[in-house]
């Protein structure tokens, strides 16, 4: 399979405005968090909503609904994504696979390993290990897109690779070790919606409403259960069936296809950017230089610059050395390194991990330390990615390459 016509890229040329629009919203929030409107901000997200149907009510606080509900639909368009690139992309050839895989683990130990060396003396901090080891597919990707035709499509492909494999070890670590008391009632519950969508799925059914009303009951199950609920956007995923739909071109299209291409808009545009507003605010007014050296947000911010890059690009270089993979088509590996420090972009995901390993967790003292590190971190990782692919680099544009191959398909 060519680059041009792998299923993942399809989407690379569409992935610099969803990070600029991350940016944005990152930048509004700050301007908000430090401004006359903080109280206004503050007060916004701490405001509570409530669904209720008969005497069964949910009640939680806006930035809750955001973290818990929208951030399940962000889930559950990864999950969609890594069943389509297991089935058929990148992900589904065990020799391109290597590179990524490996890359992406080393990119997760690394950063994960520096953070608990820096908090080993603090049980409470601890908890925040895998802040350091998440990829920001959105950001990264928009990043790279900004290069444009200096970066080879291999090397996009490769860093998407990467940030997806990444998810998916986020999800592990999100159900093993973030996980509250559970309630083996809501658990059974859940197993129930889990076996409907099993037999929804081996009967081959491709329409989406029974689907979406299993992904909901799910949903609340989860949420009861003591589990994440984000981890049930994953679950349905995983029972979506890869069949053709009627009524889609030729009938090519598969169910998974088409969620994803419908749901992605609204991710990219609305969820993403809501998230990154409700999330990002850190009060700076009282900032010192001082305050980046605690444990936590230099954890953080030296797992996310140091441990990514060495980590991702140790991992590749021992691995092509080692002759079980190779270098993307066309990148060399100057490329490879901009793209291990663009992989330190950690910003959605590990806002998300931080507010499970701190603020939904009740830990103390650690106050906006988190969000601090993670801001310093992933910028210092944008700014080294771009400066080494755009200077440094020495790889021919790609104008310099047959349109054939740089095309993708629409």
């Amino acid at each position: 399979m060519t680059p041009a016509s792998s299923p993942l890229s399809r989407f690379l040329p569409k992935e610099a405005l969803p990070g600029l629009l991350l940016m944005a919203s990152m930048l509004v929030a700050l301007i908000v968090a430090n401004s006359g409107l903080s109280e206004w901000y503050a007060q916004l997200l701490a405001v509570k909503a409530q669904v209720s149907v008969g005497d069964f009510a949910i009640a939680k606080p806006i930035l809750l609904w955001i973290n818990d509900g929208f951030m399940a639909v962000f889930f559950f368009l990864v999950g969609l994504e890594l069943k389509r690139e297991v089935m058929a992309g990148e992900l589904s050839d065990k020799k391109k696979v290597v590179l990524p895989l490996l890359a992406a683990l080393g990119g997760i130990v690394l950063p994960a390993t520096i953070y608990a060396l820096v908090n080993r003396h603090d049980p409470a901090a601890l908890r925040g290990w895998a802040i350091p080891a998440a990829t920001d597919i959105a950001f990264a990707l928009g990043v790279l897109a900004l290069l444009g035709s200096r970066v080879p499509v291999t090397l996009k492909i490769f860093l998407a690779s990467i940030a997806v494999i990444d998810d998916l070890a986020a999800i592990i670590i999100i159900a093993v070790f973030y996980t509250s008391e559970l309630s083996v009632g809501s658990l059974l519950l859940s197993m129930l919606f889990l076996s409907w969508l099993f037999i929804l799925n081996r009967m081959g059914i491709t329409a989406k409403t029974p689907y979406i009303l299993l992904s909901v009951a799910l949903w609340v199950a989860v949420l009861k259960s003591g589990v994440h609920a984000t981890l049930a956007g994953v679950a349905v995923a995983a029972f979506i069936p890869y069949r053709p739909v009627k009524g889609t071109p030729e009938g090519s299209e598969t169910l998974v296809e088409v969620l994803e291409h419908q749901i992605q808009p609204w991710v990219a545009y609305g969820i993403l950017p809501i998230f990154a507003f409700a999330n990002a605010g850190v009060p700076l007014g009282d900032l010192t230089f001082g305050a980046l050296l605690e444990p936590v947000p230099l954890g953080i911010a030296l797992g996310l610059f140091l441990g990514k890059q060495l980590g991702v690009f140790g991992a590749s270089w021992l691995a092509v050395k080692s002759g079980i993979a190779s270098l993307p088509e066309g990148a060399n590996w100057r490329h490879v390194y901009g793209v291990a420090l663009l992989c330190g972009i950690g910003f959605t995901m590990s806002l998300f991990i931080g507010s499970l390993a701190f603020e939904q967790s009740g830990a103390t003292g650690t106050g906006f330390q988190d969000r601090l590190g993670i801001l310093v971190g992933s910028l210092l990782s944008a700014i080294g990615g771009v400066v080494v692919l755009r200077y440094f680099s020495g790889g021919k544009k790609s104008s310099d390459v047959p349109a054939s191959e740089l095309t993708p398909e629409i």
